[in-house]
């Protein structure tokens, strides 16, 4: 109860911001200025770059259909490096210099949590689809909306399915020393202690580490069977490779920052089988197909290439804000589109299960599906196919 006295208090205090006149920036006759921070430049660039893809193909669809309420969309995009000092310094500049009206993404997990105070004193609509984690949402924040599923939820459904696959395995797992890791843990310790999993081998690497030579090998020594990789893109691919040339192929699991298919290619054959949990749909699919012939018309050649399951997340998040704002009409507060994202409702976007928030629920909870790596084509498809 006080939770939700705090929760109105702060939303009211909002409302009361926006009809001060204060909330307005970012909008005129004829236009609306969105932003977003995500890592442009360095390795995590594969995930940012694909998730910038995908917003801006939203905002040229929406253009393409004359705008929303007549204004067209137009992005600004900073790039932060995956480093959370400069996440901070880019919202400020997003919000004070450049004036958007909204935010389409910010940054990852551990970025995302140290911009929390930026966000919540600013009282920008703001959307947190590239790294969901709980901290995000609980307590939620009355202009914050965190799409997709929780770390901790998705590897715990993951593991759940391979022990229930694979009973009386010998586990192992290694994961990153940082926010995304703890999250990774946490999931995976839950499932543990619900199918009482037998895990023999456990393991936390720095962040940047690339060598993982000691770790597989104290993983072969220990008899690990069943393995979850709990790094992002780059660790994952190392792990793997070494796994390789020590002779082993425990059964393994990666999570969805790494389910992209430039890490089958460069992990090579060992990737094949490979299981994934994810709450968007694999580029394989039919939803995959009708994606990417909408990206193909709105996007060149090039930027098809880049494409990736963030680039699925991005679209799906922008629609989500478009589709507040434009309920909002010509009359386009950060109030109005703060409340109208808070009514979304079973919202259909076509590459994921229908979107939801609510009154309280700053968190759109989406469902998973497993999957397993197809390295002759370079796909994942859902387990079953």
């Amino acid at each position: 109860m006080r939770l939700k006295r705090t929760f109105g208090a702060a939303l009211a205090a909002l409302v009361m911001t926006a009809a001060a006149g204060l909330a307005n920036q970012g909008v005129t006759d004829s236009e609306i200025v969105l932003g977003e921070v995500e890592p442009l430049s360095g390795p995590p660039a594969l995930l940012g770059v694909a998730h910038n893809l995908g917003v801006r193909l939203a905002i040229a669809e929406a253009n393409a259909a004359g705008g929303v309420n007549g204004r067209r969309l137009r992005l600004v995009a900073e790039d932060d490096g995956y480093v959370s000092t400069r996440t901070i310094q880019s919202l400020r500049k997003l919000i004070a210099v450049d004036r958007v009206f909204a935010l389409t993404a910010v940054s990852g997990s551990g970025q995302a949590i140290a911009a929390l105070p930026v966000l919540e004193q600013s009282g920008i609509p703001a959307m947190i689809p590239i790294g969901p984690v709980t901290q995000l949402y609980e307590p939620p924040r009355p202009n914050v909306f965190v799409l997709g599923q929780a770390y901790d939820e998705g590897v715990r459904q993951l593991a759940l399915y391979l022990a229930d696959k694979y009973p009386g395995k010998k586990w192992g797992i290694v994961t990153q020393d940082d926010d995304y890791g703890v999250a990774v843990r946490e999931g995976f310790n839950r499932a543990r202690r619900e199918k009482n999993m037998q895990v023999v081998f456990e393991s936390v690497y720095r962040r940047g580490q690339q060598d993982f030579s000691s770790e597989m090998l104290r993983a072969k020594e220990a008899g690990v069977e069943v393995f979850i990789a709990g790094g992002i893109i780059s660790e994952n691919v190392a792990m793997l490779k070494e796994m390789e040339k020590l002779g082993i192929k425990p059964v393994t699991g990666i999570f969805w920052p790494g389910r992209v298919e430039a890490v089958l290619k460069l992990i090579g054959p060992a990737s094949d089988g490979l299981y994934a949990v994810d709450y968007v749909a694999p580029l394989a699919s039919a939803a995959g197909q009708r994606f990417m012939e909408l990206a193909r018309r709105h996007l060149n050649d090039r930027e098809v290439q880049q494409i990736n399951r963030y680039t699925m997340t991005g679209y799906a998040s922008t629609r989500v804000l478009l589709a507040a704002i434009q309920r909002c009409g010509r009359q386009l507060t950060w109030a109005c589109t703060i409340a109208e994202l808070g009514k979304t409702r079973e919202l259909d976007l076509g590459v994921m299960a229908p979107v939801s928030f609510g009154e309280r629920e700053r968190f759109s909870n989406q469902r998973v599906n497993i999957m397993r790596a197809d390295f002759p084509n370079l796909t994942f498809r859902p387990v079953g196919e």
